[in-house]
């Protein structure tokens, strides 16, 4: 039986999103919204789901922060931030999207359709922080933190198994502080239409090359060359010289007082 001509196309795919997200909403026109990208608006009129992205990102480092904070009374402050940061990130945004197929609900404009806007990393990252957004209008703290807990199970007990070990820039710059005289210097390339750009990164250290690592954006590239870098070098730690002893500190001396 074929739905009725009334049927509203946008609410029908909100509710569908409503139900992967296992929240019932008294007020389906805040999904509705969320899922509302600005070149709809443009084109058709309306609210946009930017103003939903802006307080569902806050709920969402909120929700993040408490449950590190309860489940990792160990970890320093400074690792608390490194694992949030590495939930919380537009790559990770985007992979929850697409796995509640978020896509396919939003309502974007003919140019953003016709280039593929609804797989967009930068455009689902900000629709599922919208949804957030939404739920937490809705439904308040509990339900918000519910569907963040169940959405983003994986990526935090992912992110925290070792903190910073996703972070290649972080541990590149300690490491070549630690052995060179120079930070890592990155050069960036891309190529690509505007809608659909890949960067390519290198990465400097000691007057050597390490890449090109490609990536979908200047962070991702760069994160990937620095990565490449890492694995190059890592074994230098293993090759530092032990401090001298006492006896051969004194002979060094007095090898070099004949010079």
């Amino acid at each position: 039986m074929s739905p009725p001509d009334s049927a509203d196309p946008a609410t029908t795919d909100a509710q569908a999103v409503a139900d992967r997200l296992g929240h019932r909403f008294t007020e389906p026109g805040l999904l509705v919204e969320a899922l509302t990208h600005r070149s709809w608006c443009a084109e058709n009129g309306g609210e946009s789901n930017e103003r939903l992205e802006f307080l569902g990102d806050a709920v969402l480092g909120l929700a993040v922060a408490t449950r590190l904070y309860r489940e990792h009374p160990d970890h320093s402050e400074g690792d608390l931030t490194i694992i949030r940061a590495g939930v919380i990130n537009a790559g990770v945004l985007a992979e929850v999207a697409r796995r509640i197929e978020l896509g396919g609900a939003l309502r974007l404009g003919r140019g953003e359709t016709t280039s593929g806007g609804g797989d967009k990393e930068s455009i689902l990252s900000d629709a599922m922080e919208a949804v957030i957004g939404a739920v937490f209008l809705d439904g308040g703290q509990q339900s918000a933190f519910a569907v963040i807990d169940e959405l983003f199970d994986a990526a935090i007990d992912r992110a925290a198994e070792d903190p910073g070990v996703h972070d290649h820039k972080t541990r590149l710059q300690e490491f070549v502080a630690r052995h060179f005289d120079s930070p890592p210097r990155y050069v960036l390339t891309s190529e690509g239409p505007a809608h659909d750009k890949r960067y390519h990164a290198e990465v400097e250290v000691d007057g050597r090359f390490y890449g090109p690592a490609a990536g979908v954006s200047k962070k991702r590239a760069e994160q990937a060359a620095a990565h490449l870098a890492w694995t190059a070098l890592e074994g230098l730690d293993d090759l530092v010289a032990p401090e001298p002893t006492e006896q051969e500190s004194a002979v060094l001396a007095d090898a070099g007082s004949d010079r």
